[in-house]
């Protein structure tokens, strides 16, 4: 990694045209992501990446998600069969703002001072400091939603397709409210191992727990499909038991059981995608995989999809005439040791899926 050009620090070729561009070669960083030769004026998939994880709570990392996945998609071949010639339409870095990550950093670590006081049984409501420490949390996170929004906001309005790329699950609030102000209606695919609807867990409005709970005060977005779910508590399912007009859930346990019967994929796919609206939003935890495919997520819970199985629901959800507004990819954390790019390596995979089937 230490050779390659990471997401902060990108620099990229600006041709009038890619006729001299060749494909096969070896993909070269100094081009941009995926070695394309394009600027994120002349790409049609802008990637915005966001270096933020204040409130997780288990593991860490994934503000390092954005770097370590351009630094990765060099090793992506360019040429895929279903969509041979999306790299034509092109995806490229949006400039980055670096004091997101540096504020994460700062942040995080007084988010932890009321993570460890929950643990050690304190009533962090009872503490006038602590309750000023949260306070200042979730000043700052509501910030970042703004400036997320705004972000995403200038990119959608110059025509492009965004592709958000986290940090924690938090992150795609503040995507999700500009596509709002620009679609009257959307639904959400959810691919992940949680539930994200609990009410600010551990006193945190934006936390990464509650990216779909906070979702749903966005009108505009009509329906939830969750897919892959296998972690919840009894207060999320009893949120999905009350709104079944619009959260539906697709439980790991329930997929393979179904497919332990001789059900094929596709048709457990079916049902998903009929109860998706014309327009979608994919949001991507990595953790929806199978954690082979993703030990250093912040949140691995065993079992889990396959990439080609999500692959496989996202090619046939645009066959079937819907259309992919935008999409995330969040929760990628590279490893600790030096050399460990196995996340990255697939979150770059994901990505270049997800760009392929979406232009």
């Amino acid at each position: 990694m230490s050779n390659s050009i990471p997401f902060s620090s990108q620099q990229y070729v600006t041709p009038d045209n890619i006729k001299d561009f060749d494909p096969n070669a070896v993909g070269q960083l100094d081009n941009g992501i995926f070695g394309l030769p394009f600027s994120a004026d002349q790409a049609q998939v802008v990637v915005v990446g966001v270096p933020w994880e204040v409130t997780t709570s288990y593991g860490g990392g994934t503000a390092l998600g954005p770097d370590s996945i351009a630094v990765a998609s060099a090793q992506v071949d360019l040429f895929h069969p279903d969509f041979p010639d999306a790299w034509k339409k092109g995806i490229a870095l949006a400039p980055p703002i670096n004091e997101w990550a540096e504020k994460s950093a700062e942040l995080k670590e007084a988010a932890q001072t009321l993570i460890s006081a929950q643990i050690d049984g304190e009533d962090i409501y009872a503490d006038p400091a602590l309750t000023a420490l949260l306070n200042d949390l979730n000043a700052a996170c509501a910030q970042l939603v703004d400036e997320v929004e705004a972000e995403t906001g200038k990119w959608l309005d110059q025509g492009k397709l965004v592709a958000l790329v986290g940090g924690d699950h938090s992150v795609p609030l503040g995507y999700l409210k500009a596509l709002a102000k620009r679609n009257s209606e959307f639904g959400v695919l959810h691919i992940d191992a949680h539930l994200d609807l609990r009410n600010a867990y551990e006193g945190f409005t934006y936390s990464h727990a509650s990216i779909m709970f906070n979702a749903l005060e966005i009108p505009q977005i009509t329906r939830f499909v969750h897919v892959g779910i296998r972690d919840f508590c009894e207060a999320e399912n009893q949120l999905v038991i009350d709104n079944p007009g619009r959260l539906r859930l697709f439980t790991d346990q329930s997929i393979k059981e179904a497919l332990y019967e001789g059900r094929t994929w596709g048709q457990i796919c079916a049902p998903m995608i009929e109860a998706l609206p014309q327009n979608v939003y994919v949001s991507f935890d990595i953790d929806g995989l199978n954690p082979a495919l993703c030990p250093n997520t912040g949140t691995p819970v065993p079992g889990g999809l396959e990439l080609e199985a999500v692959a496989y629901l996202i090619k046939q959800i645009v066959k079937s005439g819907r259309k992919i507004i935008g999409f995330d990819l969040v929760e990628v954390s590279p490893g600790a040791q030096e050399g460990d790019e196995w996340d990255a390596n697939v979150g770059a995979r994901a990505l270049y899926m997800l760009f392929g089937y979406s232009v």
